[in-house]
């Protein structure tokens, strides 16, 4: 997943205002208490920023990927 894609499913998905508010203010535990544009900017990968800003959102997997029925959900990480 590229910065881009993230950017795309958080508007998808938790809308265009809300979703940019969330990931540049919402305090993450998974990210070592970062938000998800703090974690972006020290490196981590965009989709365990997706996946970790929906758990903490209760997102359900079902509709993680938004309505682009083409798009190819990002595997979590091994061990996570």
């Amino acid at each position: 997943m590229r910065n881009r894609e993230l950017a795309d499913l958080v508007a998808d998905v938790l809308g265009p205002v809300e979703g940019r508010l969330l990931l540049e203010e919402l305090v993450l535990g998974a990210l070592g208490d970062r938000t998800g544009a703090a974690a972006l900017a020290d490196g981590v990968e965009p989709r365990d920023v997706w996946h970790a800003l929906c758990d903490a959102l209760g997102v359900p997997e079902s509709a993680r990927w938004g309505t682009d029925l083409h798009r190819q959900a990002p595997p979590r990480h091994a061990g996570r």
